[in-house]
């Protein structure tokens, strides 16, 4: 392994210090440690991608009570997945693991591939350090994971320079983590690995006083911890604006539209939305005339990893219209269906109560 420079540790040293912190100080009561199968291995590491445990630890139990195996998640609608999904972000993932699922279903017999890191790997949502983490996890056969923890671990232990994001530098950090890996205790060795960087080898704040590699740490040794991992180069952040129509009938629903498949809030619910003014009203004329419009809502921000939405909320409202496509419904915020709602909307559904045509105020 060329990639690999001089050892600060060697690799039987690094995990048995690893091991005995995390048998001490590791986290062992999670949800998802407890019967540790493929299919609650997967959904867990799906929804902590990018996500803190304690946000995700409640979507989980929900998401177990009412999926609790993979031909329950299979045979739901999109829809319910997405409802359950609501809140927690990056709802890619939630589409991804519900064709996941199907997948399995209809390709595996039902079965997760976990003898295979290439099939795993090739699950849609799964890629190669999550497939690694569900076949460590749920089986304890040797695996190597590279997630943003363990990069951020690696990368300051070694001081390794570059965005990880770049090839070259993916490829170190894959070099170290094989490294790294032991043939036994793979269950707690992954764990141990991702608790490390969570509880202490943070992003913002590490406490390196803490650590079990405080003096095997390159960047630790020269003061600076906070360089590594260095950050993706920055790009300017557009900002794009949407008008979104609050159209309520006389019984207080409103209609809502589904997203396409792909693309911003894909497959989720979300109130129509129009370049401007000009466009809504012209949208009015034509399917929905007659209707009152009120003053525009004060326009919020509502930010995205590589953009920021202003949002314009337009409420108006008409008299009873029973006539939706399919890709349409009428909602009551009082008798909410369970479907996938885009969190702004959400938001703003639950600012109706109570709605005039004469409110100004907003969510």
């Amino acid at each position: 392994m060329t990639d690999i420079p001089p050892a600060i540790l060697p690799p039987a040293s690094f995990q048995q210090r690893l091991l005995d912190w995390f048998d001490e100080h590791g986290r062992h009561d999670l949800p998802w440690q407890h019967d540790r199968s493929p299919y609650r291995v997967w959904v867990s590491e799906i929804m902590l991608q990018q996500t803190q445990v304690t946000t995700v630890v409640p979507y989980f139990e929900r998401f177990m009570a009412r999926f609790p195996d993979v031909a329950s998640l299979a045979a739901a609608a999109q829809d319910e997945v997405l409802h359950l999904w609501t809140g927690l972000g990056y709802y890619a993932r939630g589409r991804n693991l519900h064709k996941a699922a199907r997948v399995v279903i209809q390709e595996h017999g039902g079965e997760f591939p976990v003898h295979s890191l290439e099939e795993m790997a090739a699950l849609p949502g799964i890629g190669r350090s999550t497939a690694g983490a569900i076949i460590a996890q749920s089986t304890g056969r040797r695996a190597v994971i590279l997630d943003g923890n363990v990069k951020r671990v690696l990368t300051r232990m070694h001081a390794v320079e570059g965005w990880p994001g770049r090839p070259a530098v993916e490829r170190r950090l894959w070099a170290l983590a094989e490294h790294y890996t032991p043939d036994e205790r793979l269950v707690d060795f992954t764990q141990a690995m991702m608790d490390l960087g969570a509880t202490l080898c943070r992003r913002g704040r590490p406490a390196c006083e803490r650590c079990p590699f405080e003096e095997a740490c390159v960047a630790h040794a020269r003061g600076d911890e906070r360089r590594y991992p260095e950050s993706k180069p920055k790009k300017a952040v557009p900002t794009r604006t949407t008008t979104m129509l609050l159209l309520q009938d006389r019984e207080g629903r409103v209609l809502l539209e589904q997203r396409p498949s792909s693309g911003l809030w894909g497959g989720l619910w979300s109130l129509p939305q129009f370049d401007d003014i000009e466009e809504l009203e012209a949208w009015l004329a034509t399917h929905a005339s007659g209707s009152e419009l009120a003053s525009a809502w004060t326009p919020f921000t509502h930010v995205f990893s590589h953009f920021r939405l202003e949002i314009t909320p337009q409420p108006a409202r008409i008299g009873r219209l029973d006539s939706v496509d399919e890709a349409r419904c009428w909602y009551d915020p009082c008798d909410p269906a369970s479907i996938g709602l885009a969190a702004p909307v959400k938001a703003l559904l639950a600012s109706l109560e109570p709605f005039s045509l004469t409110t100004t105020a907003g969510p």
